[in-house]
């Protein structure tokens, strides 16, 4: 059953911390501080659910605070090692010249850490049903961790291939299409699709058919919105090679290299 106090207590919970983060951007002038607390948008979510849900605790709660926790805590680290010293991404850059940067900071307040918290609090509908169901684990629960390993191999496996692509000054200018990118153009996106339906799969165990949006909303954002599509739409316009490796390696979901469509120059994404 749906619980809206405890759903609309989470939000608060999300949104408390999407203006910690937003305050921290102001000091660092970096809203791309935003993206690297992503992740740490739905650890708060699944803390905020374990510690407020009315039901008794259960192993499918513990469960799902572990899966959110490693999820969660690797992909902030990860970001932030990876975009450390980079400066503010060109979406916020662009933004603050449209705006002025006197009106930037209250802006970007709703605009942008405010709709990522809305976002993220849609998404965590799969938390709120795991934190409210009282049934003993079952075969969903365990079909919902294995898609989640799935998923956050992809996720690791993809990452690592990819930031040692680009360690190699001889790669500067390619398109990488090695080991898991050779399977799909985006493999970190495809496992943070795979990581929600999985979770998904855990809070339909425990009856939360509803919770379904959660994982429907992160795929429109990951194929349709800021994630695949909007990648690919740079990439296309930067890289001259990048549309033989378009035709030649499935967009998102893994399948094998197509033939006979010529191998394209390896290239970093």
């Amino acid at each position: 059953m749906f619980d809206l106090t405890t759903s609309l207590l989470g939000f608060a919970v999300i949104l408390a911390v999407g203006i910690l983060v937003w305050i921290g951007s102001l000091v660092r002038r970096d809203a791309s501080l935003v993206d690297r607390f992503w992740g740490l948008l739905f650890v708060a979510a699944v803390i905020a659910y374990a510690v407020l849900a009315p039901a008794p605790p259960s192993a499918r709660r513990t469960l799902t605070l572990v899966l959110v926790l490693v999820w969660g805590l690797r992909l902030a680290i990860y970001l932030t090692w990876r975009n450390w010293g980079s400066g503010e991404d060109f979406r916020y850059v662009a933004m603050r010249r449209r705006f002025g940067e006197d009106r930037f900071p209250l802006i970007s307040l709703p605009y942008v850490f405010g709709f990522q918290a809305l976002l993220a609090w849609l998404v965590s509908a799969p938390l709120l049903a795991a934190a409210n169901g009282t049934a003993p684990l079952g075969w969903l629960d365990v079909l919902g961790v294995v898609v989640f390993a799935v998923g956050l191999t992809f996720e690791v496996v993809g990452d690592w291939q990819l930031s040692r692509f680009k360690a190699d000054p001889s790669n500067a200018g390619k398109v990488m299409d090695r080991g898991l990118w050779g399977l799909t153009r985006h493999p970190n996106y495809f496992g943070d699709f795979a990581v929600w339906w999985g979770l998904f799969l855990i809070g339909l165990a425990a009856g939360g058919w509803w919770a379904v949006y959660g994982p429907l909303v992160m795929s429109v954002l990951l194929m349709r919105v800021s994630g695949a599509a909007l990648l690919e739409r740079s990439l296309t316009k930067t890289k001259p090679k990048y549309a033989e490796y378009v035709r030649s390696v499935n967009a998102f979901f893994p399948g094998p290299r197509r033939r006979g469509r010529g191998q394209p120059d390896r290239a970093a994404e």
